[in-house]
């Protein structure tokens, strides 16, 4: 069996993800918020929210938006970013909430990390009646233009390889389906969209960074990959394409 990334190395890279990492689709998550019946009066949850790279985007639209976050380093960036959200510690297993408190939980880029029937016990107990449950995550990227070359290519693959496979295979697998059948929700919805995203060197850079094959390698060998790639790839602008899919569901 491959080694597969550790999920709580993020903390070393948080200010890299906050660069790195791009926004959610505005239209997808209104998709998942009309169809979940949500309104401005909403009380809603984001589980394992990191920096806020979707709380920000549900503060807008919600009466009140709780943000768990386990790690320290990723919750001080959401604190000083998204300061309209209620940011608190603690982990999917144990969600620092009581029972039937949230009309629903929005995870992003992160349920494949903690999917178990302990998690999704503890999403059942705070949702109210009918409450919502929505997992957004990026499925596929697209080749960059222009092209970085084999030699990035190659400097990546050496990275993965000692810092193990990152999540996305976890996510294809679809494994993170059996805990939700499991509970009393109803048949997972789902949509997707695909978008063209702009970004420079720097913030490529950081969410390569902000992997978790390559957050979780000693400092020496997350800077050496860090200098590599910087010599590597020219200061110019890039452009890909994103694939992002949205399964939502609710109480039944």
């Amino acid at each position: 069996m491959a080694k597969e990334a550790p999920p709580d190395a993020f903390g070393n890279s948080a200010r890299e993800y906050e660069l790195g990492r791009p926004q959610w689709p505005e239209e997808l998550i209104d998709r998942v918020v009309a169809d979940l019946d949500l309104g401005a009066d909403s009380t809603v949850l984001d589980l394992g929210a990191g920096t806020g790279k979707l709380t920000r985007s549900l503060v807008p639209r919600f009466a009140r938006v709780i943000a768990v976050e386990p790690d320290d380093e990723m919750r001080a960036v959401l604190d000083e970013v998204v300061p309209g959200a209620e940011a608190l510690a603690g982990p999917a297993e144990a969600i620092p909430l009581p029972n039937d408190s949230v009309d629903a939980v929005f995870t992003a880029e992160a349920f494949h990390w903690y999917a178990s029937e302990e998690s999704v016990g503890e999403i059942v107990r705070v949702l109210r009646p009918r409450g919502g449950l929505a997992i957004f995550w990026n499925v596929d990227f697209g080749d960059p233009e222009p092209p970085m070359g084999d030699e990035v290519e190659r400097v990546l693959d050496d990275a993965f390889a000692k810092g193990g496979a990152p999540g996305i295979g976890k996510v294809l697998s679809g494994f993170w389906r059996e805990p939700i059948a499991k509970a009393p929700f109803e048949p997972l919805r789902q949509a997707e969209v695909e978008r063209m995203v702009t970004r420079t060197r720097d913030q490529w850079l950081a969410n390569m960074l902000s992997v978790s094959s390559i957050a979780s390698l000693p400092d020496a060998d997350r800077e050496e990959v860090a200098q590599r790639l910087g010599e590597l790839v020219p200061d110019v602008e890039y452009r890909w394409s994103i694939r992002t899919i949205a399964y939502w569901t609710r109480l039944g």
